[in-house]
Protein backbone atom coordinates (compact mmCIF):
# COMPACT_ATOMS: atom_id res chain seq x y z
CA UNK A 1 0.00 0.00 0.00
CA UNK A 2 2.84 2.43 0.08
CA UNK A 3 2.34 3.13 -3.90
CA UNK A 4 0.04 6.06 -3.48
CA UNK A 5 0.81 8.62 -0.37
CA UNK A 6 -2.12 9.19 2.99
CA UNK A 7 -3.39 12.14 0.86
CA UNK A 8 -3.95 10.22 -2.30
CA UNK A 9 -5.60 7.29 -0.71
CA UNK A 10 -8.10 9.90 1.24
CA UNK A 11 -9.15 11.50 -1.63
CA UNK A 12 -9.42 7.79 -3.19
CA UNK A 13 -11.34 6.35 -0.84
CA UNK A 14 -13.70 9.86 -0.08
CA UNK A 15 -14.42 9.58 -4.25
CA UNK A 16 -15.52 5.93 -3.55
CA UNK A 17 -17.49 6.90 -1.36
CA UNK A 18 -19.31 10.44 -2.43
CA UNK A 19 -19.83 8.58 -5.60
CA UNK A 20 -21.89 6.09 -3.74
CA UNK A 21 -23.87 8.77 -1.97
CA UNK A 22 -24.79 10.92 -5.17
CA UNK A 23 -26.04 7.54 -6.31
CA UNK A 24 -28.21 7.94 -3.36
CA UNK A 25 -29.15 11.28 -3.60
CA UNK A 26 -30.20 11.06 -7.42
CA UNK A 27 -32.44 7.61 -6.21
CA UNK A 28 -33.77 9.78 -3.11
CA UNK A 29 -34.47 13.13 -5.51
CA UNK A 30 -36.08 10.56 -8.04
CA UNK A 31 -38.34 9.36 -5.32
CA UNK A 32 -39.30 12.66 -3.85
CA UNK A 33 -40.38 14.28 -7.36
CA UNK A 34 -42.12 11.08 -8.29
CA UNK A 35 -40.08 10.76 -11.18
CA UNK A 36 -39.09 7.30 -11.70
CA UNK A 37 -36.81 7.80 -14.67
CA UNK A 38 -34.18 9.04 -12.45
CA UNK A 39 -33.57 5.54 -10.48
CA UNK A 40 -32.03 4.84 -14.27
CA UNK A 41 -29.52 7.34 -13.62
CA UNK A 42 -28.61 5.86 -10.10
CA UNK A 43 -28.64 2.73 -11.55
CA UNK A 44 -26.31 3.93 -15.05
CA UNK A 45 -24.12 5.41 -12.23
CA UNK A 46 -22.83 1.65 -10.85
CA UNK A 47 -20.47 1.04 -13.55
CA UNK A 48 -18.33 3.96 -12.64
CA UNK A 49 -18.35 2.59 -8.88
CA UNK A 50 -16.84 -0.31 -9.71
CA UNK A 51 -14.42 0.93 -12.07
CA UNK A 52 -13.62 3.12 -9.06
CA UNK A 53 -13.44 0.73 -6.81
CA UNK A 54 -11.23 -1.40 -9.32
CA UNK A 55 -8.46 0.94 -9.04
CA UNK A 56 -8.49 1.21 -5.36
CA UNK A 57 -8.16 -2.14 -5.24
CA UNK A 58 -5.52 -2.32 -7.92
CA UNK A 59 -3.38 0.25 -6.03
CA UNK A 60 -4.09 -1.52 -2.85
CA UNK A 61 -1.93 -4.38 -4.15
CA UNK A 62 0.71 -2.05 -5.14
CA UNK A 63 -0.09 -2.11 -8.75
CA UNK A 64 0.51 -5.75 -9.30
CA UNK A 65 1.94 -6.91 -12.62
CA UNK A 66 -0.48 -9.82 -12.13
CA UNK A 67 -3.53 -7.93 -11.86
CA UNK A 68 -2.92 -6.12 -14.85
CA UNK A 69 -6.13 -7.50 -16.29
CA UNK A 70 -8.15 -5.00 -13.27
CA UNK A 71 -6.68 -2.08 -15.62
CA UNK A 72 -8.64 -3.30 -18.59
CA UNK A 73 -11.79 -3.81 -16.93
CA UNK A 74 -11.57 -0.84 -15.06
CA UNK A 75 -11.65 0.75 -18.52
CA UNK A 76 -14.02 -1.53 -19.77
CA UNK A 77 -16.46 -0.57 -16.93
CA UNK A 78 -15.48 3.40 -17.16
CA UNK A 79 -16.66 3.19 -21.00
CA UNK A 80 -19.88 0.88 -20.38
CA UNK A 81 -20.74 3.86 -17.38
CA UNK A 82 -19.98 6.71 -19.17
CA UNK A 83 -22.58 5.61 -22.01
CA UNK A 84 -25.11 4.19 -19.34
CA UNK A 85 -25.11 7.61 -18.09
CA UNK A 86 -25.13 9.51 -21.57
CA UNK A 87 -28.27 7.13 -22.16
CA UNK A 88 -30.13 8.09 -18.50
CA UNK A 89 -29.25 11.51 -19.20
CA UNK A 90 -30.58 11.83 -22.05
CA UNK A 91 -33.54 10.14 -21.61
CA UNK A 92 -34.30 12.28 -18.46
CA UNK A 93 -34.13 15.41 -21.33
CA UNK A 94 -36.48 13.46 -23.48
CA UNK A 95 -38.68 13.57 -20.45
CA UNK A 96 -39.00 17.38 -20.08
Amino acid sequence: MHVLSLPTWWIHITSVLEWALAMLAVQHWGRQRKEPEWSWLALAMVPALISAMAACTWHLFDNAAELQGLVVFQAATTLVGNGAMAGAAWQLMRTR
